[in-house]
């Protein structure tokens, strides 16, 4: 536990920086369709923001709640950066007029819900199998954290429930697929301290 707690200093700090980085590119990236798959459903900002899920499920299995709220607001930071960096040209990339104040408080608070969420869950599951905690809390976040992105963000305007569906969908695949590096993080630092509680 001592050699955990003296490296929680510089793993919140890279965790935190991470974190800042994925919700801010998260938000230039979703502006960004990918005419390969369907320009009209599918941008890349729906294959990063799930990875500042993978960072809060790794922070709280390793650190706890509190230093996983940490890196939250960091990430919260991060989003706010954007949109004062981005301005007018925010809506840009999307379908719908959307204002750029509903886009950003929808962001912002989709974030801040779902992170939250992710957290309250995953300590709910924490004793159960080592993937259980994990991808419940991650499908189950993404869920409410799209609902009330569109909801707010685009709510009124045309498909936007179907968007809302293609998102969460990319959204849970990506959640499986972030178990297998969730499971290599975790494994390496409890085999690299003499841990035996990886699961």
């Amino acid at each position: 536990m001592t050699q955990q707690q003296s490296a929680a200093l510089p793993a919140l700090v890279i965790a935190g920086a991470l974190m800042a980085f994925v919700v801010y590119i998260s938000n230039v990236l979703v502006g960004i369709r990918i005419g390969w798959l369907n320009e009209n459903w599918f941008n890349y900002g729906q294959f990063t923001f799930p990875v500042a899920f993978l960072i809060t499920d790794i922070i709280n299995r390793l650190f706890g709640a509190r230093r996983a709220l940490w890196v939250i607001a960091i990430g919260f930071l991060g989003g706010v950066a954007f949109f004062v960096a981005s301005g007018d040209h925010v809506g840009a990339g999307f379908a719908d007029p959307w204002s750029v104040g509903r886009i950003a408080l929808g962001s912002l608070t989709a974030f801040v819900v779902g992170q939250m969420l992710d957290i309250g869950i995953f300590n709910s599951l924490r004793q159960r199998a080592w993937w259980f905690g994990p991808l419940v809390s991650s499908l189950v976040a993404s869920l409410i954290d799209t609902v009330i992105f569109y909801g707010i963000a685009a709510g009124g305007s045309e498909n936007w429930m179907n968007f809302a569906s293609v998102d969460f969908g990319v959204k849970a695949l990506v959640a499986v697929v972030a178990l297998v590096p969730f499971r290599l993080v975790i494994a390496g630092i409890f085999a690299r301290s003499g841990s035996t509680n990886a699961a």
